[in-house]
């Protein structure tokens, strides 16, 4: 059990590598263009690209939950896997599919994990509009 949750706890870290690798990425490339953001549909165009990004990040980190339930056969193919760690991650859990119970601790990890994922995504995307708001206010 000790190995399943050490196990568990680096596919945690290894989602909170890609993420805070994707919200760099996404800082660096906001920090260039926000101050030349003035126009409503520039600032649609952001957000959707943003939540495509935040989107994209979670679908990675779902895969990599998924690949590890495939490649320990927890799962017995890959679009089984995909979808039942999508269900998984998001905590929808609809529970037609399920994990042996040697592997249930590693499942409910996941479900933490892809909480406290998309709680930072919405974070990240409420800091953005706050600042947008916050500049717009500044200009005289």
């Amino acid at each position: 059990m000790i190995s399943k949750l050490l196990t568990a706890l680096f596919l945690m870290a290894l989602c909170v590598v890609i993420h805070a690798g994707g919200v760099s990425f996404a800082m660096r490339r906001l920090s260039r263009h926000l101050p030349h953001l003035d126009r409503l549909w520039r600032w649609t165009w952001l957000f959707v690209r943003l939540a495509s990004l935040m989107i994209l990040l979670h679908l990675v980190e779902i895969s990599v939950w998924a690949l590890f339930y495939v490649w320990q056969g927890a799962m017995s193919d890959l679009q089984s896997s995909l979808y039942f760690s999508a269900v998984t991650y998001t905590t929808t859990g609809y529970g037609d599919l399920v994990l042996p119970p040697e592997s249930r601790l590693i499942g409910g990890v996941e479900a933490l994990t892809g909480i406290l994922m998309c709680g930072w995504s919405t974070g990240f995307f409420f800091a953005v509009v706050s600042r947008l708001f916050d500049s717009e206010n500044r200009r005289p």
